[in-house]
């Protein structure tokens, strides 16, 4: 479960991956960039997405379970999604189950996939077999889930009603717990299924639309939908993102001995400036993960604490991306508040730059020193390097990428020497079971897992 909890959250970037173009779209829209045809194309264009999250969902989803990310598992996870809602629809015609019908069917559809892609038929229904067999098993699971949310869903919604009216009634404190599980919750790679509640599902927004009422859902597509209360769960990620972790990497400089400086101040200056500009954390968290977790607990709780003062000032700033310097200009003028971002960063920059230095002093942890001399790999060989440390290409089942991530699908996993992906660049090494591992790479995560795919070929 735990596995497959993962896999879910690193397909979920798949279809967020498109949000930020879709965000930029309407935030093009509202008529202070563009104005009259123009501006209302943006808007239509940007709300075309986000009206069709279940169906996005549905197909990247499927797409990101499927084990050699088939247009067939996608295909399916299409058909799936608007099967069960006109099912569901039909039976109750009050069920909106939001991004959560996509979720389910992308899922069933990815796992369908991968139990039917290879099927073999009679001969007299072979046309039917292998690929072509998925999107009609997915029909057929998509009436069954349509059938069961028809009937069922409503205890399901009062659930997530429940849930949202308790986070929402313990206000900042409420806050504080999110901002909180969302930094705990990266070492797995859960952090996603926790965002994809509170991003896309919690809090609805009525507004007109050519006539016609449209519900906005979610945190983020209420704020760009022009929610002047949303972006309770994102205004406080700024504060961290701009300015904690950049005071955090200069703590970590001035703490590294100065032989070692040089080499470390490249590393630190790199993920810095990467938090800072695009909103990117992962490269800066794994580098003191697993040398440093109470530094990393503080520093999830730092989080927690600037999403609930961000909530106490009024502050209202959301993303397409993430809270970076990017997505803060573009968002500026739809923000409440915007300018106390500033000043309230500054001195978050002060406390994560006081704390991180006192906790590397104090408990004398070396973050750089043992790592710094090892040589640096050529880029020509470091895809038979990574090979290579992976225990072999006989070894290797499947590989793949998220965001930062390169994650792997082994035989064996539990004899590897994690120092062996330090020259290759590596953050951090997390080994979930003994069949999988994954190796925070940045950036880079996707190319090294594509060229990976193109030496296993040859």
């Amino acid at each position: 479960m735990f596995s497959l909890l993962q896999r879910i959250g690193k397909a979920l970037m798949t279809p967020i991956a498109v949000l930020p173009v879709a965000a930029l779209l309407l935030r093009l829209g509202f008529g202070d960039i563009f104005d009259g045809q123009a501006a209302l194309i943006m808007k239509s264009a940007g709300e075309a997405v986000f009206a069709n999250l279940d169906l996005l969902f549905g197909v990247g989803i499927a797409y990101g379970l499927s084990k050699n990310h088939d247009g067939a598992a996608a295909l399916s996870g299409a058909i799936g999604v608007l099967i069960a809602k006109a099912v569901y629809t039909s039976i109750d015609e009050n069920v909106n189950m939001g991004v959560f019908v996509g979720i389910i069917v992308g899922v069933l559809a990815g796992s369908l996939y991968n139990r039917f892609y290879s099927i073999k038929l009679p001969e007299y229904l072979g046309f039917f077999g292998g690929k072509r067999f998925v999107p009609i098993i997915t029909s057929l699971a998509a009436i069954l889930v349509g059938v069961l949310s028809g009937y069922f869903w409503h205890y399901a919604q009062s659930g997530i009603t429940i849930f949202s009216n308790a986070i929402i009634g313990l206000e900042a404190w409420g806050t504080f717990i999110y901002g909180t599980l969302n930094r705990l919750l990266i070492p797995l790679g859960l952090h996603h299924i926790l965002n994809s509640v509170f991003w896309f599902q919690l809090g609805d927004y009525n507004y007109i639309k050519e006539s016609q009422e449209i519900i906005a859902h979610g945190d983020l597509h209420r704020f760009f939908a022009g929610d002047k209360t949303a972006g309770v769960y994102m205004s406080g990620f700024y504060i961290i993102m701009m300015f904690g972790l950049p005071g955090m990497a200069l703590a970590m400089y001035l703490n590294t001995a100065k032989t070692y400086r040089k080499k470390a101040g490249a590393i630190l200056g790199g993920v810095a400036f990467t938090s800072f500009l695009t909103g990117i954390t992962e490269p800066m968290e794994f580098l003191f993960l697993f040398e440093a977790p109470l530094l990393f607990v503080v520093h999830a709780l730092l989080t927690g604490l600037a999403l609930a003062l961000a909530q106490i000032l009024d502050i209202h700033a959301g993303f397409g991306f993430s809270a970076g310097f990017i997505d803060y200009l573009i968002n500026y003028k739809l923000a409440t508040h915007p300018l106390l971002l500033l000043p309230l960063g500054i001195v978050f920059a002060l406390v994560y730059f006081v704390t991180s230095y006192y906790i590397i002093k104090y408990f004398r942890l070396k973050l750089f020193e043992e790592s710094s001399d090892t040589p640096t790999l050529q880029t020509d060989n470091e895809t038979l390097a990574f090979i290579n440390a992976l225990g072999g290409a006989e070894n290797i089942i499947h590989a793949d990428a998220c965001i930062t991530r390169l994650r792997m699908s082994l035989k064996q996993s539990g004899e590897l020497d994690e120092k062996a992906f330090i020259p290759l660049g590596a953050k951090g090494v997390i080994r979930p079971d003994n069949t999988s591992i994954q190796i925070v790479l940045g950036a880079k995560a996707q190319h090294v897992a594509e060229s990976i795919k193109e030496a296993l070929k040859r």
